[in-house]
């Protein structure tokens, strides 16, 4: 393994998916301060839209709506070429007809240091996930009611 990935910290995606295509730009101050800080790194910033028909199309980096809020230029060029069609595929069949989405990979360069040091003593990440928050959420209401349930 080259130097260059020994280094690295883990990399995450996200598909977030904009119900009919309505892009606010919310959140990207959020993710240029994640950037600039060196939280992370983005490797790859891809738009596709879901039309009716089911077709996926991929859409350029732009201001979406022409109100000036929107201005993505700023992600232009980010592109690794990890992203393939088939990744873009696969995104546009989580999608509703009728919705776009961001594709983003990123790299967590928090987690770097920590990263390389377990690497470098031998271990390796076998398995990760994430946990949805609206999922979280409905747990911990459930325990809560069972707390009701068992304090009657």
């Amino acid at each position: 393994m080259s130097d260059e990935f020994e280094d690295m910290g883990p990399v995450d995606f996200l598909v977030i998916e904009f119900p009919g295509n309505r892009m606010t730009g919310k959140g990207l101050p959020m993710l240029l301060d994640l950037v600039d800080r060196g939280i992370v790194r983005i490797l790859d910033l891809v738009f596709v839209r879901k039309d009716a028909d089911g077709s996926v199309v991929g859409m350029t980096l732009r201001d979406f709506d022409a109100d000036g809020e929107l201005d993505l230029s700023v992600f232009e060029g980010s592109s690794s070429g990890l992203l393939g069609q088939d990744d873009l595929d696969e995104a546009g069949a989580a999608l509703e007809p009728g919705n776009s989405a961001g594709i983003l990979v990123y790299e967590n360069l928090w987690a770097a240091p920590l990263a390389r040091e377990l690497r470098r003593g031998g271990a390796q990440l076998v398995a990760g996930g994430r946990i949805p928050v609206q999922a979280l959420l409905a747990s911990l209401e459930a325990g809560e009611a069972a707390g009701d349930i068992a304090a009657a």
